[in-house]
């Protein structure tokens, strides 16, 4: 159902409207479209974020896109949504309602890895908590159908990206449908989405009717059965899981979910014979049904959906929720450069719309002198959203277009005093990486592209990054560029030069990094390098800050409770942290999103990193309240409040040994009165950054909590 090629982002005859020009910015009143001279929109985006008219924010990027196509644009951001007339502000829009929970996930916003909700929103003014429901997606959706009659809803965004099939919500604790399903919508665009957005509105606007619209890549819809002329692959048929737990094998008798069996075919992989034409061939995935009642099941969906997102060799998929199916296309075509760099120079007005005054947006402040520089990640860890959302191939802009972008918050913000607070994206280093074979790579089917090594069809030349960092900082006016993004540091040790450059000029002091973790077990459950990558980093960033005649030092992130994590591996990390002087402020626990791999390792038990079959490994999940507390603890391990569990945990463990005063040990046998560990606690809160062992043997260096990128979903 789709097209190979894909049309340029910019090469489409623009609608009618364009002869109004670009927008100030986009309105969200009626007042604001009187003021533009419109009668209507043509598109209108319902959003949980509050709207900030800056590339770093999907409902400006896809507003200011739509915008230079020549359709008119406007925001409904954070409708009340008790109130029906939040979603009637802007009238019924001429083409579609485009529908997005915000940046985030809206349950990620709205509440911590222990299910508490969270007192602040980072997204919204004053950075007030409650001012979008938990599914957004499926509450606006449904809000819109009770406003109007007769519309076309379109989702899209990060939330619903992740819940695109039936998927495992750790909110509620059971596998949801498809949120496509759900929200009744008409399309869901996933991932990055310009190009599929693009499309469908000038389809849209060329009078096509949105259920014949079935060619484009990036889309979801519903069917009510599989065309006659595709060919249809049962998911089993490309990873046969065989006798699972001694029990009737579920995947017997796969669900007729396509009405039309007659053009399933059987495939004999082993001797290579296959003749199909992979643009018409569609894999059929266990239903919502199946999964929901086989967590092995569930576990070898997750398995190959994850094989299918490479867009050089990706099939559609397809899968039943009762008598309805949910067929996915193919991926998204990454961007090109020159498109990229179009994309981010549309004429936002960079800063929050002007109905929020003074008004303080946390998020905002944190991104507003950043530059996001690509897209993407390679890396694959199975806990992290990014690859499944922006997929695995880098998109970079030029260094042009970054620079212009420098210059443009240099000139035009007249809070800028000298400082970028960031020039990266998902990561601090992928920057212009690629495959060293475009053929290669379109045929490739690994998760990740550096683990359990780095591939040595990867080209990992830190050059062109080095080029743009001592170009960024020799700029006028710019008196420092720091680097904050989530840095590779297995990638930057195959190039000291870099990480002189990163050190000796582009450090604040800090920098953080994510090992996750020092045991070998939870870190190939999160497709992450041993810590032999970390020691060499450390050694080369330490000899380059002291001939820099600098103190700076590493903050590391770990995660607790993450699938594969024993008590042992969590008091030998413990051990280490307490070796090497670390003494973590806030820690990070494992929340199991929607699609990720690390998710349904969670959920199933299983291993959908290989073949799920009665041999699979089984992995451990720390899923109860107090073992996730526990975890907790000993990553906090010098929080005297923690003693009591660490001690009870440590003689149940047989290593009581590790209780006393001594500095060998890991918790001392006493415990301090309450107003004692008060003060303590209050002298390590004034201490928020103290320094790393490398430098001072005395002194201390907490983490801080990861917080999701702000600047690198759309």
């Amino acid at each position: 159902m789709t097209d190979s090629q894909p049309k340029h982002l910019f090469s489409y005859r623009k609608f009618w409207a364009h002869r109004f020009g670009s927008a100030p910015q986009l309105p969200m009143t009626r007042a604001d479209m009187d003021e533009l001279g419109w009668d209507s929109c043509d598109i209108i985006i319902v959003t949980g974020d509050a709207y900030i008219d800056h590339p770093s924010f999907g409902m400006a990027v896809t507003g200011r896109l739509l915008e230079a196509q020549g359709f008119r644009v406007g925001i409904i951001a954070q409708p009340e949504w008790n109130d029906l007339s939040s979603f009637s502000a802007l009238g019924k829009p001429n083409l579609f309602f485009g529908v997005t929970a915000g940046n985030m996930d809206s349950l990620v916003n709205n509440y911590t890895a222990d299910r508490k909700i969270r007192n602040d929103d980072a997204y919204t003014p004053h950075a007030i908590a409650g001012k979008r429901p938990d599914r957004a997606v499926i509450v606006y959706s449904q809000k819109l159908r009770e406003a109007f009659e007769d519309i076309i809803i379109v989702v899209g965004g990060i939330e619903a990206s992740l819940r695109r099939i039936a998927h495992f919500d750790y909110w509620s604790d059971k596998i949801r449908h498809s949120i496509l399903f759900d929200a009744q919508a008409d399309m869901l665009l996933f991932g990055n989405a310009e190009r599929a957005l693009v499309e469908l509105a000038h389809r849209l606007a060329a009078n096509e009717n949105i259920k014949q619209i079935t060619d484009i890549r990036g889309t979801s819809f519903m069917l009510d059965k599989i065309p006659a002329d595709w060919s249809i692959i049962n998911s089993t048929q490309l990873d046969t899981p065989g006798e699972i737990e001694h029990i009737a094998s579920p995947y017997e008798e796969m669900a007729d979910c396509d009405k039309n069996t007659k053009n399933e075919v059987k495939v004999d992989f082993k001797l290579k014979k296959t003749i199909l034409n992979r643009a018409n061939t569609v894999i059929k995935i266990p239903s919502f049904e199946q999964v929901s009642s086989s967590k092995p099941l569930y576990a070898h969906t997750s398995r190959v959906f994850h094989l299918e997102t490479n867009p050089g060799n990706a099939r559609a998929l397809v899968q039943a929720h009762g008598n309805l199916l949910v067929w996915l296309n193919p991926p998204p075509v990454p961007l090109q450069t020159d498109e990229l760099d179009r994309v981010f120079e549309l004429p936002y007005a960079r800063q929050p719309h002007s109905s929020y005054g003074d008004a303080r947006i946390p998020a905002w402040e944190m991104i507003r002198h950043s530059i996001n520089i690509m897209r993407g990640c390679f890396g694959g860890c199975t806990f992290c959203s990014i690859t499944e959302h922006e997929g695995r191939i880098i998109q970079s802009r030029s260094e042009q277009s970054i620079i212009r972008e420098i210059e443009t918050i240099r000139d035009t913000d007249p809070h800028f005093k000298g400082h970028i607070s960031d020039v990266g994206g998902p990561t601090a280093n992928m920057y212009r990486m690629q495959c060293k074979s475009t053929e290669i790579e379109q045929s490739c089917r690994r998760l990740s592209c550096v683990y359990p090594t780095i591939c040595k069809n990867m080209n990992t030349d830190h050059g062109p990054l080095i080029k743009l960092y001592q170009h960024a900082r020799q700029l006028n006016g710019i008196k420092r560029i720091h680097v904050a993004s989530g840095l590779r540091y297995d990638l930057a040790v195959e190039s000291p030069e870099y990480i002189k450059e990163l050190v000796t000029h582009h450090v604040g002091g800090y920098l953080k990094i994510a090992p996750e973790h020092s045991e070998q077990g939870p870190l190939s459950k999160m497709m992450k390098p041993g810590m032999g990558s970390y020691d060499r980093f450390k050694k080369l960033f330490d000899r380059f800050s002291r001939e820099a005649g600098k103190e700076q030092y590493l903050i590391p992130y770990f995660i607790s409770a993450h699938p594969g994590t024993t008590d042992t591996d969590m008091m030998n990390l413990a051990i280490w942290l307490k070796k090497n002087n670390f003494r973590l402020d806030q820690v990070q626990a494992f929340i199991p999103t929607p699609l990720a791999i690390a998710s349904a390792m969670y959920h199933s038990g299983k291993n959908p990193l290989k073949k799920v079959n009665h041999r699979s490994e089984k992995v451990r999940v720390i899923n109860k309240p107090e073992q996730r507390t526990l975890h907790k603890a000993f990553l906090r391990y010098h929080d005297p409040d923690n003693w009591p569990l660490l001690r009870d945990a440590l003689k149940n463990m047989g290593r009581a040994d590790l209780i006393g005063n001594g500095k060998n040990h890991l918790v001392p046998a006493w415990q301090p009165s309450k107003s004692n560990a008060d003060e303590k606690t209050g002298r390590q809160k004034k201490r928020q950054y103290s320094k790393n062992t490398a430098f001072n043997k005395n002194s201390r260096s907490p983490g801080q909590k990861r917080r999701q990128p702000l600047s690198k979903k759309n």
